[in-house]
Order: C-alpha cells, then sequence, then structure tokens
C-alpha cells in the first residue's frame, strides 16, 4: 500500500495503454454470462489475506501506541485528586486526552461544561507502565474518549506490564495475543 494510503493497483477506469498486459482481456466485449445466468467480474485490485491485514494493523497499532507513550497527555482528576477512570466490559479506563479542546469537547458530551476540570499531564508511558498496574484490576487507557480519532490501550501483554496483563483466549489459534 503507498503511504497515501491508496492501492497500488491500476483501477478499471484507466485507459487499456496504461493497464497491465496481464489485463488487456478485461478490455474484450464482455463475456456472455455462464448457464447459470451471473457474469464474473474481473478483480484487478489486489487481494489481502486476513493474516496481511491483521499484519497490517498490528504495525499500525505498534505506531500509534509508541507514539502515545512518548506523549504527555491530560488525565482529568477526580475530586479527590486521584486520576479519572470509568469501568467498561470488566476494564478499568483511565480516560487521557491530548489536548485540551478534546477534554473540552468530551465535557461538552456529558454536559459538564458548567464545572471547573481539573488535570494533571502525564507522559503515555507513565500511564501504562505505572499507573495501571497500581489499579489492581485489569486496566488501560482511553484516549480522546467519544471522539472520532480515540484510541483503547487496553491491558495486553506489549502494551501494559505483563503483570497488568490479562490474558486472552482465543479459539482460533489458542494462543496469547502479543501488540
Amino acid at each position: 500500500m503507498s503511504s497515501s494510503g491508496e492501492s497500488p493497483g491500476r483501477t478499471a477506469a484507466e485507459p487499456a495503454s496504461r493497464r497491465s498486459p496481464r489485463f488487456a482481456a478485461t478490455d474484450a466485449a464482455p463475456a456472455a454470462p455462464s448457464a447459470a445466468g451471473s457474469a464474473r467480474k474481473l478483480n484487478t485490485q489486489p487481494q489481502h489475506s486476513l493474516s496481511d491485514r491483521t499484519a497490517e494493523a498490528r504495525r499500525e497499532f505498534a505506531v500509534l501506541l509508541g507514539e502515545f507513550r512518548r506523549t504527555p497527555v491530560l488525565v482529568p482528576l477526580t475530586a479527590g485528586g486521584g486520576l479519572w477512570t470509568a469501568d467498561r466490559g470488566g476494564v478499568r479506563w483511565i480516560c487521557a486526552f491530548s489536548h485540551e479542546e478534546s477534554l473540552a469537547r468530551f465535557a461538552h458530551a456529558r454536559g459538564e461544561t458548567g464545572r471547573t476540570w481539573e488535570y494533571r499531564t502525564v507522559l503515555g508511558a507513565r500511564l501504562l507502565d505505572v499507573m495501571v498496574p497500581l489499579l489492581g484490576v485489569p486496566g488501560g487507557v482511553a484516549l480522546d474518549a467519544g471522539s472520532e480519532d480515540g484510541a483503547l490501550f487496553p491491558p495486553v501483554r506489549g502494551v501494559v506490564p505483563d503483570a497488568a496483563a490479562v490474558e486472552l483466549d482465543d479459539e482460533y489459534d489458542g494462543g496469547r495475543h502479543e501488540w
């Protein structure tokens, strides 16, 4: 895949002179439908296996995780001064925000714009490596919760310390997940 996110394959809309010779047959008149009455279309886009797409998603997540670990984020504080968390799906999520505007949008979505939101700036790596294990329950970090650009850093090996990671059973490969 190119860096622009476009597929390197050619499209059927390109002129025949720009198409690969192996696809020249697609310029001919359409084939007659088969006896079953269904016509076949030639897909000129490269096919990616599930394992290829999984590997690509893992690479993208690794880049995102690396960026998060190096970035200071804003973590709202509770009235008692603790980090603000939310429990969902058996996981305690530390809520973190990439900037004040993101935190303000979150407060607005919750209908809590009238109150003062105190927060602490914490390095992403410190949240994952130090604060998540201190939760005492399966925990992770929810970055920019409620936004289209939000991300979850779950309590799995490779994201949080092994001692704080949960074991995931996968009925398909029976293995442990490493990110």
